[in-house]
């Protein structure tokens, strides 16, 4: 997972190279059948089952995930079999890799591919040269791309603003796209707070369409970063360890993701808020992190700076 400054055209083969096997497919319910939590069967073919499927299957029967994964196998097939007889949907589109099932979901979804993105960006005229910071996985896409020409400086850091698209291909996020920030001292990312960022649900390719309207609103309110920035230099705090504490509670986040706030903190360490902003963005370079673990920590230090007023 690439997580530092690469271009467009190496995320387009990493985009390529994970989607290689993928493909798409209506299945009618009554073909369904399970073995366990992990293994479905489609008729008489058998397929693997991927942990975001394995949560959504058990979403859609009425089964609380973490009790259905606690139970011996045999008791997890009983009790899937018996409600997917329940299930209302005629068919479910499931999304596949190889033989594994990657997603489950009703037809109405209308998936926007990653590749779509950027197929689109090229379009808009973002060469296969230009440069970009990504994160990316088999669940979660998070492109930003910064704009050089519009650099500041913030006390001895150089801020590069520029816009940010982030893409689930398996349900975890909307198509979104934002501010964003980058710290070119350590290529710390950073996702902002904007009154103006759009997030589409996958029930519309619309937003395709839309993306460079989009672009367009969301770098218009770049200018209130920058502000915020500044007052966050400005703003002294006392204790910032038990402020991170504090964020990282009403934030909700995961043990892999404070792991993460720990690790960077002595690297970012310092008494006002730009500090404890800059713990979370370096928390989302941590090696071995989910693409979507680096998306929420940058969005909460964006969400922290856009407390500041």
């Amino acid at each position: 997972m690439q997580k530092n400054l690469t271009t467009l055209s190496e995320v387009s083969n990493q985009v390529e190279a994970l989607n290689r096997d993928c493909h798409d497919a209506l299945v009618d319910v009554p073909a369904i059948s399970f073995e366990s939590l992990n293994t479905m069967k489609i008729g008489d073919e058998r397929h693997t089952l991927r942990i975001v499927a394995q949560r959504s299957i058990a979403w859609r029967l009425g089964i609380p995930f973490n009790y259905l994964a606690k139970c011996p196998a045999d008791l997890q097939a009983e009790q899937m079999n018996h409600w997917i007889k329940h299930e209302k949907r005629e068919q479910w589109f499931i999304r596949f890799s190889g033989c594994e099932v990657r997603a489950v979901f009703t037809p109405r979804y209308k998936p926007v591919d990653n590749f779509e993105i950027l197929v689109r960006l090229d379009e808009m005229g973002y060469t296969p040269d230009t440069q970009v910071q990504c994160h990316h996985d088999a669940e979660f896409m998070l492109l930003s791309i910064p704009d050089g020409k519009r650099s500041f400086k913030i006390g001895t850091d150089k801020m590069t603003p520029g816009i940010s698209v982030s893409n689930s291909e398996v349900g975890l996020a909307s198509l979104s796209v934002s501010a964003f920030l980058l710290v070119l001292r350590c290529t710390n990312g950073m996702i902002s707070k904007t009154e103006i960022s759009a997030s589409y649900r996958h029930v519309s390719t619309k937003i395709l369409t839309e993306l460079p309207h989009v672009f367009e609103k969301v770098a218009d309110g770049l200018g209130k970063q920058k502000d915020r920035l500044k007052i966050s230099l400005e703003s002294p705090v006392a204790d910032p360890l038990a402020t991170i504490e504090r964020f990282n509670r009403q934030f909700a986040l995961g043990e892999r993701e404070k792991e993460a706030v720990a690790w960077a903190w002595p690297q970012e360490a310092g008494e006002n808020m730009f500090a404890v902003v800059n713990t979370y963005t370096r928390a989302a370079a941590m090696e071995g992190l989910p693409a979507e673990s680096s998306f929420r920590l940058q969005r909460v230090g964006g969400e922290v700076l856009g407390m500041l007023q």
